[in-house]
């Protein structure tokens, strides 16, 4: 999913393309990309773009006669920038956005279609769609700390969940908690005084870094390679492959359709987190140490590994 870095790089590149051009027009290959009735595309054809936002992670076009267009991209929708009047990508097309000099596509990989286009009125409207996390970048050592320990969450979920802190996700996540050198599974009501001053600032430094990063990649192209695992990334993706600190292997917590990646050297004392999956199958089986996971592996099979 696109997080804060991504976006930011998305409407840097879309501001210097349709900012104070005219929306001519919308045109939607899926039904169900518009998730909202009143005002309708009709209302915004036509209108002038004043602005772009973000909101969490999702992307605002501040149009006209206090009209927005709400895009969030979730899981696997990206934007590409075309010549004007170019055709709907065929089998991954949901969406283009007509403007005098170009044309912005909406493509969405995979079979579950979660990409979500919502229209409002008013500010008062749009910010209905704000999960009203807090803006890392923008707080201040007490704020941080007061979003964190408001409820008792695992850390990963903590930093994930965007009623708390806005647009992070799973990718950078893992990139933050390994700079912070905490464990994914710490309580956040566990944590001392010099635990949260770590966070916090490795969170913003991973932040800026990596906004800085895609900036300098994208140059004035505009973004066309945007993914959550990219070369340079710590332990986000990169299960087995060896730590840029320490050298350990990095692991997984593999859950539902998302994965936790973690150095157990740098985060976790060495001690191996439990895969939901796996520890229920090998209960007092399941390795504890990155040793007795070798051992594991050297007696098991090249077929079944």
């Amino acid at each position: 999913m696109p997080e804060l870095p991504d976006v930011v790089v998305y409407i840097e590149s879309l501001q210097s393309r349709v900012v104070g051009k005219l929306l001519q027009r919308i045109r939607l290959a899926s039904p169900f990309l518009l998730r909202s009735v009143q005002p309708t595309i009709r209302d915004v054809e036509n209108t002038r773009v004043l602005g772009l936002r973000r909101l969490g992670k999702r992307i605002v076009f501040c149009l006209e006669r206090e009209l927005f267009l709400i895009l969030h991209l979730m899981i696997a929708g990206r934007l590409h920038w075309k010549p004007a009047g170019s055709r709907i990508p065929g089998k991954l097309g949901l969406a283009a956005f007509d403007f005098p000099d170009g044309t912005l596509t909406l493509t969405e990989a995979g079979t579950k279609k979660r990409a979500a286009l919502h229209i409002a009125r008013g500010e008062n409207t749009l910010l209905r769609h704000d999960p009203g996390g807090l803006e890392v970048l923008e707080a201040a050592a007490g704020e941080f700390r007061a979003a964190l320990t408001r409820e008792n969450h695992t850390l990963k979920r903590a930093l994930t969940d965007p009623r708390i802190f806005s647009g992070i996700g799973n990718a950078y996540s893992d990139e933050i908690l390994h700079r912070a050198q905490l464990s994914p599974l710490k309580r956040t009501d566990q944590l001392r005084e010099d635990e949260i001053a770590r966070l916090h600032r490795a969170a913003r430094q991973t932040l800026v870094e990596w906004t800085q990063r895609l900036r300098e990649e994208a140059g004035e192209r505009f973004p066309e390679k945007v993914t959550a695992f990219r070369e340079g990334m710590a332990v986000h993706g990169r299960y087995r492959l060896p730590c840029p600190v320490c050298g350990a292997p990095v692991q997984r917590i593999v859950y539902a359709e998302n994965e936790t990646n973690y150095c157990p050297t740098c985060q976790t004392g060495g001690r191996l987190l439990a895969d939901r999956s796996l520890s229920r199958l090998l209960r007092d089986d399941w390795p504890r140490t990155l040793e007795e996971l070798e051992e594991v592996r050297s007696h098991t099979p090249l077929k079944h590994r």
